[in-house]
């Protein structure tokens, strides 16, 4: 089983910028697409960015030129540098890895999420 845990949320005011990050651990023999999630109150979660093992990267639209996702391979870290916030970013961040375990097995995990509030 792998575990995921995210840090770096918090209330910054609009044109601030936030990094987040997102540690994995556990059973791991190799991980392969992680991302970012976010969810708004009453809307549905949707996809912030998304990087491969090999740092291919993809991004919506509506964060594109302002947000950056990178990771660490050998810390199975990734991370998701956050400017110019607006206050439509208010969400909650979710982490996501794909994995392969020890015992060969595929999975997914997600983080227990960390909010982010754009605010003056």
């Amino acid at each position: 089983q792998v575990q995921l845990v995210e840090s770096g949320g918090g209330l910054v005011q609009p044109g601030g910028s936030l990094r987040l990050s997102c540690a994995a651990s556990g059973s791991i023999f190799s991980i392969g697409v992680m991302g970012w999630y976010r969810q708004a109150p009453g809307k549905k979660r949707e996809l912030v960015a998304t990087i491969t093992s090999g740092l291919m990267t993809n991004y919506a639209d509506s964060v594109k030129g302002r947000f950056t996702i990178t990771r660490d391979n050998a810390k199975n870290t990734v991370y998701l540098q956050m400017n110019s916030l607006k206050p439509e970013d208010t969400a909650v961040y979710y982490c996501n890895a794909e994995y392969l375990s020890l015992r060969h097995v595929t999975g997914s995990s997600w983080g227990q999420g960390t909010q982010v509030t754009v605010s003056s």
